[in-house]
């Protein structure tokens, strides 16, 4: 069992910043990404930035030049720094852990409760 916990959501205002954290713990498992979705009300859960193993970094367009992800490889835990932040940012975000178990060639996502990020205008 994998468990995720999340931390660092809230209210801001606009032109603002937050630092999400999300720490992977739990039964052994190689990870080959960890990284953040977001989803608004009445919209799909959507990609704001994933990071590798290896340092390979993708970022949502909307989100290029506003966020920086990182990763504490030994603490399997991975970081969102956002800036900038603007009303439409709004959204429950969700940190995703796509990882190999352990000792197997099989290969899953695990994904977080979600932290509410919420900006002000």
């Amino acid at each position: 069992q994998v468990q995720l916990v999340e931390s660092g959501g809230g209210l801001v205002q606009a032109g603002g910043s937050l630092r999400l954290s999300c720490a992977a713990s739990g039964s052994a498992f190689s990870v080959n990404f960890m990284g953040w979705y977001r989803q608004a009300p009445g919209k799909q859960r959507e990609l704001v930035a994933t990071i590798t193993t290896l340092g390979g970094i993708n970022y949502a367009d909307s989100m290029k030049g506003r966020c920086a992800i990182s990763k504490d490889s030994a603490k399997n835990t991975v970081y969102l720094q956002m800036n900038s932040l603007k009303p439409e940012d709004t959204a429950v975000y969700y940190c995703r852990l796509n990882a190999r178990i352990s000792g197997t060639s099989f290969v899953t996502n695990y994904w977080g409760q979600g932290t509410q990020v919420t900006v002000s205008s």
